[in-house]
Formats: structure tokens, sequence, C-alpha cells
């Protein structure tokens, strides 16, 4: 009679799904989802309450907000905003498009989940308008995205 003796592997089996080279650990991190009232005000059919905006288009929503908004228009946060208002009524010159744009400039830097990529200001003299276009990446996905918005004068 022969005695086999069988000799055990120092490793657990914890350790050996660690060390498998066929198996694959995949880490995925959770992304922060963003969420804005659209102001449009549209209705879901079903459910009856207004949709919202989510991700990317509620970044761009919140990137137009600013550019719209001038200083004090918002209660707890005086400075935010771009105050374009008051460039309107400017005279139509190169000096003027700078003002516009280094307003832009610095309204945008306010909105942290942004790297601006472009900025252009062009004067429209025929319709007494400015065509402002704000070209920018979404920091969390590299996502490139645009607001494109005309701001006239209104008598």
């Amino acid at each position: 009679m022969a005695i086999v003796e069988r000799t055990s592997s120092p490793t657990n089996i914890s350790d050996k799904s660690f060390t498998d080279r066929n198996s694959r650990a995949s880490i995925v991190a959770k992304t922060k989802e963003y969420r804005d009232l659209d102001l449009r005000l549209n209705v879901h059919p079903v459910r009856g309450d207004i949709i919202p905006l989510k991700d990317d288009q509620a970044i761009r929503n919140a990137v137009k907000n600013l550019i719209l908004t001038n200083f004090y228009e918002r209660p707890f946060d005086n400075g935010l905003g771009a105050n374009l208002r008051g460039l309107l009524f400017e005279p139509a010159d190169a000096i003027t498009e700078l003002a516009i744009e280094d307003s832009l400039l610095m309204a945008l830097k306010q909105e942290s989940r942004i790297n601006i990529n472009y900025i252009e200001v062009l004067d429209l003299p025929d319709k007494n308008s400015y065509r402002l276009t704000v070209k920018f990446s979404i920091k969390q996905t590299d996502e490139q995205s645009q607001v494109e918005i005309i701001l006239k004068r209104l008598r």
C-alpha cells in the first residue's frame, strides 16, 4: 500500500481571485449627476410635472443663465453674472467687443464645472446686436459643448 501525501498551497481562495489572470477587477467611479430646472417649463405628458434638464444640458443652461444675469439680480450673490445689459448701449466698436469678452470671461470663471476653450463676440451692425459664442468642455466628462446667444438692445 502506497501512502500519498497531499500538500496544500499556502494561498487562500480569496488570494487566488486576485492573482488569477483571467479575472479582471474594474473600478468604476460614480459620476455626479447634474440637474437644472428648464425655464421653458415643459410638462411631462404622463406624470404631469416639469421635465428637468440633466447633465450636459443642465450645465449648458447654467452657462446661458450666467451670461444673461446682471449684477444684483440674484438676492444672495450680488456679484454673480456677466452684467452685459449696460454694454449694449455703448458704441459698437472693437473696444465694446473686448469689454463684452472680458465680462464673459470673468463671469464664466465662476462656473466651476467647465473649462473655457473659446469666446467669440461678433458685432451684427445691421441688427443692432451681438452674437456671443462660448465653447467649453465639461470637466467631469471632457465633452465639448457650446452656447450661442444673440444679445439685442430693446428700446
